[in-house]
């Protein structure tokens, strides 16, 4: 747990790092060979959005248009690059920077303009004369989001996307499953300081674990972190007061019914282990239940977030992957452009909807949708007996009504709880600390771990609520742990993410889930799964004292009564699994 704050400011910032650039000149190319235009599109809103073109010199004939959108302006030569390349394979490449970003005059939110001003990108390209009608769309994490945000309100002349482990505002960051955590808070500074990149800021992780820690270890409220750090921070304080997901978060890119009209070709990538997969999987699962003939497809594999944007990585927290595994996702990006604009054959990963890499069996697999990767499932309860030290996770439901109680003190800073993050991905032993372990018998044969699992938990608390975790492993022969996936959730908004419930104390309640991180896993004959289920109190995400009350607004004066859970033994998990029947 003491390693996530970093791993997920990587993940905001690491893949877009560059020096702050105080240039306003325009662009020249020193070679000669590209027609370059550095220019300002104005809304219909009035205002004005920064963007830089790049064609062939060479080009006469109008071409279709490779555009990116994103709130990271780095240096130069890297974006050009980006550019060149598109127009060396034969399109015109255009980078369109977030309102407010480079030569843009306006105020920068994140997020919040993005869909509107990219409607309005695209309606102003495709009336120029070097553009034939066409544009698609490409990039990862926040470039994904606004691939999506461009999606919501379609654009006639928006021909196809392509997003890499793309963000959810409000899904994946700044909250999860309606916890506010922490990366998106140094993240604000990042690109929002400057035109450009805050680098100073983004670069200075002791200041930003300074001001963690020293807001876990005195209570004070999580809506005063910019007050422990001293200097306000605005986007902060307007996400913490959206803890639903209300139409503050719906409006950024599509919600409920604006799937049904997105008719265009989809490609997206992602990785099992993308720390905000569920953002990603969103889009995917929304668009076909919402509009079941979309041609919409997924590779997804043992990535990490960078991975998915890169070639993916030989080794992804401890773990070395399965040498198939990896691949080149530009090379499979401009394969996608050619099969949509040049009538050229899809790119041969493709062979369904799904494409999945299956971890241990070095084989990739596909199927029509996400039910269809599984065969049958497994539903486990979570007992109260116990299995050589252990509580057993058994297939029949327990004939006798029972529970495990669990006391969670949160004015005691010594003890942090729900050590969910995979890292590392092959753990050496269990954590018997805190928190309830379930196992299962060894497995008679092996399966393959394919989906999302889900599950419900029975419990009754002394409060008004508290935020859990879930994590699946499997344990294997050697009795090492190999994390397969988790959840963290509010179970206030267990059954809507619009709308707060708050529990009954002392009532038993059932707290439904299944955002969980999709996986493809073989595990072997002997194997055994273990589900570890915790309270969520670490310095790393906002803390649920349970009172009812705000829970940015709660401080550790509200810890007076240590939280009582009881986990009934009708608590279960149900994991999808793929069997060789053929065997």
């Amino acid at each position: 747990m003491k390693l996530i704050l970093n791993l997920f400011i990587l993940l905001l910032i690491g893949f877009n790092s560059s020096s702050q650039n105080k240039e306003t000149s325009h662009l020249t190319d020193l070679n000669g060979d590209y027609n370059i235009q550095d220019i300002l599109i104005e809304t219909r809103d009035g205002a004005k959005i920064s963007a830089i073109i790049v064609r062939k010199k060479e080009t006469i004939e109008p071409k279709a248009v490779i555009l990116q959108s994103t709130i990271y302006v780095r240096d130069k030569g890297r974006d050009l690059n980006t550019l060149k390349e598109s127009a060396d394979k034969g399109y015109v490449g255009v980078i369109a920077y977030t309102r407010g970003k480079r030569f843009s005059p306006n105020e920068i939110w994140p997020y919040e303009n993005d869909a509107n001003d990219i409607f309005d990108v695209i309606d102003w390209i495709s009336k120029q004369k070097w553009c034939d009608g066409r544009v698609g769309m490409f990039g990862g994490s926040y470039n994904g989001f606004t691939q999506w945000a461009a999606a919501k309100k379609l654009h006639p002349a928006l021909k196809t996307i392509v997003p890499y482990v793309a963000n959810r505002p409000g899904m994946g960051l700044p909250m999860e499953n309606n916890i506010f955590i922490n990366p998106n808070y140094e993240w604000a500074f990042y690109v929002g300081n400057n035109k450009y990149l805050d680098t100073i800021a983004g670069n200075d992780r002791q200041r930003f674990r300074n001001m963690m820690f020293k807001w876990w270890e005195t209570g004070v409220a999580y809506n005063k972190m910019d007050s422990i750090d001293g200097t306000p921070n605005k986007w902060f304080q307007r996400w913490l007061s959206h803890p639903s997901f209300d139409d503050y978060w719906q409006k950024m890119a599509p919600y409920k019914e604006d799937f049904s009209q997105i008719d265009i070709p989809v490609l997206s990538i992602d990785g099992y282990y993308n720390d905000s997969q569920n953002s990603g999987l969103y889009y995917l699962r929304e668009h076909y239940k919402y509009n079941p003939n979309a041609e919409h497809y997924l590779i997804i594999g043992p990535y990490s977030h960078f991975g998915a944007q890169r070639n993916g990585s030989e080794e992804i927290n401890g773990y070395k992957v399965d040498a198939d595994a990896l691949i080149n996702t530009n090379e499979i990006t401009y394969q996608w452009f050619d099969y949509i604009f040049n009538n050229a054959e899809k790119p041969k990963i493709i062979k369904d909807k799904i494409n999945y890499q299956v971890m241990g069996a070095n084989e990739w697999r596909s199927a029509p949708s996400i039910e269809a990767m599984s065969n049958d499932h497994l539903k486990l309860y979570l007992t109260t007996e116990k299995f050589e030290g252990i509580y057993s996770l058994k297939g029949e439901k327990p004939v006798k009504t029972d529970f495990l109680t669990q006391e969670v003190d949160f004015a005691d800073r010594e003890i942090s709880n729900n050590d969910y993050y995979p890292d590392p991905i092959i753990r050496e032993e269990m954590d018997l600390r805190n928190g309830f372990n379930f196992i299962s018998e060894p497995l008679e044969e092996s399966i393959v771990v394919n989906g999302s699992f889900m599950g419900e938990l029975r419990v009754s608390i002394n409060k008004k609520d508290f935020d859990y975790g879930v994590t699946l492993y499997e344990v294997m022969p050697d009795g090492k742990l190999f994390h397969l996936s988790y959840i963290i959730g509010r179970a206030s908004y267990a059954n809507d993410i619009t709308n707060r419930k708050l529990l009954v104390p002392n009532k038993i309640e059932t707290i439904p889930f299944s955002n969980t991180h999709l996986v493809s896993k073989k595990l072997s004959k002997g194997s055994r799964l273990l589900v570890y289920i915790n309270v969520n109190k670490n310095p790393f995400s906002e803390l649920n004292y349970g009172t009812g009350k705000e829970v940015s607004k709660e401080t550790i004066n509200d810890a007076n009564e240590p939280l009582e859970v009881k986990w009934y033994n009708d608590s279960f998990v149900e994991i999808p699994i793929w069997i060789d029947k053929n065997k």
